[in-house]
Formats: structure tokens, C-alpha cells, sequence
């Protein structure tokens, strides 16, 4: 949770393989001196201040709309093999000419794999990222050409972002795709 933020049962128990929906709950159980919970279709836990002071980690979350960001790029990441080299929020910049922060990142076989969830951002905003994107691939930033891994709510916003991202290595997900 110090690295993924907001993590739903489900999630916890595929990280940590806890089997059963029983066991899962027996063992967040056992650790509720170091969580805080909310219910959302299932529930979603997070760190609380003695989890925090456990593991050293210094960002306190609270409950918010934003959880939902948060288990989406948890799905990708648990999909992408749970890289080691993972890193949320970074931000990609040439000074003075384009700056763009990618939702998450992460490098295999010297390939980069940026991570982009659109989950309730307008798709202007995601336009302008892909052209943010396409900045950095005409300046040849890469050396080899990165792999742009998007997750979405619709049919319909998938398809969008496939029109956007047309010549780009790009792929989309719905999010029921990881359920």
C-alpha cells in the first residue's frame, strides 16, 4: 500500500496470492490496527497513521473520488507482471519545450511503458496528452519507440483513444478487462 496507494481486496489478495475471499479477510483483519477502509462494490483499504509509521511512508490518503484512478492503475500494474521498476505520477519533461506527467511508468527489455488512465478526465485532456506524446517521439526522446498502455471506463472512450493514439504502439483497456 506504501507503493500502490488505495488497493481493493481483490487486488491484495492477488498480490500477496491469499487464496480465498475468507482468507483474504481473515489476514486484512488481523492488520486493521494498520488500515482504514472504505466499501465500494468491495472494499478498498489504505494505510492508515500506525500503517504509515509501520512502513515509513509519508503520504496520508483519505477517501476520495480519486481511489477509483488509484485501482485502475492498480489492475495494470498487477497485469503488467507487477514490475519492480514501477513508478506513479512521473514526470516526463524537455525544459522549455514539452512536459507531460505520465499517470505511471516502468521499463522492461529497455522498453518504456507509459501508463495512462482515463477515468473521469475530459478527453480534451487526453488529447492533449497524445499530443504531449507525439512531441516527445518527434524529438526522438526514446530509443526505441515506447509502448503507451491505456485503461478506460467505455466502448466508446476506447475508441476514441485508438483514434488518438493511430500510429502510436498503443493499447487500450476497458476496465472490466482486469475483473
Amino acid at each position: 500500500m506504501k507503493k500502490l496507494g488505495f488497493l481493493s481486496r481483490s487486488q491484495i489478495q492477488k498480490l500477496h496470492r491469499l487464496g480465498g475471499e475468507r482468507n483474504a479477510n481473515r489476514v486484512l483483519k488481523e492488520m486493521s490496527e494498520y488500515l482504514c477502509s472504505f466499501r465500494q462494490n468491495e472494499n478498498i483499504y489504505y494505510l492508515s497513521k500506525e500503517g504509515r509509521e509501520r512502513v515509513g511512508c509519508e503520504r496520508a490518503l483519505k477517501k476520495t473520488l480519486q481511489a477509483n484512478h488509484y485501482l485502475m492503475r492498480n489492475d495494470l500494474y498487477i497485469a503488467c507482471g507487477c514490475p519492480s521498476n514501477w513508478k506513479a505520477e512521473v514526470k516526463l519533461e524537455i525544459p522549455a519545450v514539452v512536459n507531460v506527467i505520465a499517470d505511471a511508468l516502468f521499463v522492461r527489455d529497455g522498453i518504456y511503458y507509459i501508463i495512462e488512465i482515463d477515468h473521469i478526465q475530459k478527453m480534451s485532456v487526453n488529447r492533449e496528452k497524445v499530443k504531449k506524446y507525439r512531441k516527445f517521439l518527434k524529438l526522438n526522446v526514446f530509443k526505441r519507440p515506447p509502448v503507451f498502455l491505456w485503461m478506460t471506463t467505455t466502448e466508446y472512450r476506447r475508441r476514441e483513444l485508438m483514434k488518438l493514439c493511430d500510429g502510436m504502439n498503443a493499447k487500450v483497456y476497458l476496465k472490466t478487462d482486469f475483473k
